[in-house]
């Protein structure tokens, strides 16, 4: 189930003004899926180069995932503030130090998909998952940019949505989206 906003919003991240604020803010690290668990086990010490000392010692202190109090996995966090797997660029920005070793070649694990499709968050349900965009106040230049630009969130997006649930249902969705387009406009003349 793909919520409207996933169509109707234009976001492209704005890095620049956000400083990667959404890899520090909210209540926990970021959330995991259950295959993403022994992948970050398995891929700490391949990417521990490309870390901060303190993401290090949390991480080794509270392990490669930590099971929040809601119940669910997420990245473990500094001081429970950013994720402990976050580093800073020389401009003071936040970015994924996982995805960071990936573009080195020395893992094939990019990041948590959670964060690959943020603003989009997935809820499982017992017979599907709700696809819906998380509106945070802290995306609102990325919201700026993705009007000026003129790119909806589906198509910013397009990458994670396809690691996540492949090309044919992409394709698909990028189908059912031009014919609720086409037909919207139809009733608009």
């Amino acid at each position: 189930m793909v919520s409207d906003d996933i169509r109707e919003k234009e976001f492209v991240c704005n890095l620049e003004k956000c400083k990667g604020a959404c890899c520090v803010e909210g209540d926990y690290g970021a959330p995991l899926e259950n295959e993403e668990l022994e992948l970050l086990k398995e891929t700490y010490p391949k990417i521990k180069e490309y870390l901060t000392p303190e993401g290090i010692q949390a991480i080794e202190n509270q392990g490669a995932y930590i099971l929040d109090p809601d119940g669910d996995y997420s990245t473990p966090t500094i001081g429970g503030k950013e994720c402990a797997y976050a580093i800073y660029d020389d401009k003071g920005i936040l970015k994924c130090g996982i995805e960071h070793a990936w573009k080195a070649g020395k893992t094939e694990f990019r990041k948590p998909i959670s964060c690959h499709l943020y603003p989009i968050r997935i809820t499982k349900k017992k017979n599907f998952e709700a696809i819906n965009y998380n509106k945070w106040s802290i995306c609102s230049p990325a919201c700026t940019l993705g009007k000026e630009l003129e790119v909806p969130l589906y198509k910013f997006l397009k990458e994670p949505l396809i690691r996540k649930y492949g090309e044919a249902w992409y394709s698909e969705l990028v189908e059912v989206i031009e014919i609720l387009t086409n037909e919207e406009e139809k009733k608009n003349k």
